[in-house]
């Protein structure tokens, strides 16, 4: 029996207002095949998003200045300022460097900033401080960004994401899935990045009561440490290996590496133990 117009304009309205996580809960597939879509950047821009991207792994305190000149006199890549401001802009990323002026305030609406919680602070225990960030992954024709939510103390990744968009619904998404699968940390923290200083993230982090929010300062990104140091893993270890050709390859092939990043690779840190082994003993232990 067919449908009439106003029965489907009617189903229609009903299927949008279920979320799209909901949506790709119930068809069984991940939300980054969702969020993904090809980005209309030039072959050019692509391949400087690269290089760009490897080099601020090996050196985080480059600026766009210096990036700049590392362009154009080690890569003899002629490029104009312009085009690497742009460019840092779209992978999200600064130098770790203090530049002039970086105690100022922005412009146009203000947003809350919370302090730095961790300076001096021992970690230990599980669910004592996660730490939270988004990185820029290079895809063939295209790039995603990754969003992932770390415990400090055993290294374990408690949840992780890919979109092609960074939006503070999806960072709080990302965090609110690792909180239903581990519970709540006393301490999360972030850099001051738009998508978690912005007023939907902090009040969802507020409304869970005894969770803290910390921030990193203020092009500080070695303040964060410990994840930074787990995406420039995923990059050498997975991404920049694989060279994947779109985002279902990407999510899958970033599936295989966290599983093996939990389960399977053994960290300096903790004794050569696995993030997995440490993170649910000593779970266990303490409850």
């Amino acid at each position: 029996m067919k449908q009439s117009v106003s029965e489907r304009k009617t189903h229609i309205d009903k299927v949008e207002k279920i979320s799209v996580k909901t949506q790709c809960g119930l068809l069984q597939i991940s939300r980054s095949s969702h969020y993904y879509r090809r980005v209309p950047e030039s072959e050019l821009n692509l391949k400087l998003m690269r290089i760009i991207d490897a080099e601020f792994m090996r050196h985080p305190w480059k600026g766009v200045p210096r990036m700049l000149q590392w362009l154009r006199k080690d890569c003899g890549i002629l490029v104009n300022k312009k085009r690497v401001e742009r460019l840092y802009r779209v992978m999200g990323i600064s130098a770790t460097a203090p530049g002039p002026n970086t105690s100022k305030k922005g412009k146009g609406k203000k947003h809350k900033v919370y302090p730095y919680l961790l300076r001096n602070l021992p970690i230990t225990a599980p669910n004592q401080v996660w730490a939270m960030d988004i990185t820029y992954v290079p895809v063939r024709g295209g790039y995603l960004y990754l969003c992932a939510v770390i415990d400090l103390y055993s290294r374990f990744v408690l949840s992780w994401s890919l979109s092609n968009t960074m939006t503070s619904e999806w960072c709080r998404d990302t965090l609110d899935e690792a909180i239903e699968k581990y519970g709540k940390p006393e301490i999360i923290n972030t850099d001051q990045g738009a998508q978690f200083t912005s007023e939907l993230f902090t009040t969802y982090v507020e409304k869970l009561k005894t969770v803290r929010l910390s921030m990193d300062g203020k092009g500080r990104a070695l303040d964060n440490i410990f994840i930074e140091r787990l995406w420039r893993s995923v990059k050498y270890e997975n991404i920049y290996l694989y060279a994947y050709s779109d985002g279902r390859e990407c999510y899958r092939g970033l599936a295989k590496y966290f599983s093996y990043y939990n389960h399977n690779r053994r960290h300096q840190s903790l004794e050569y133990r696995f993030p997995a082994e440490v993170y649910l003993k000593e779970k266990k232990a303490a409850a």
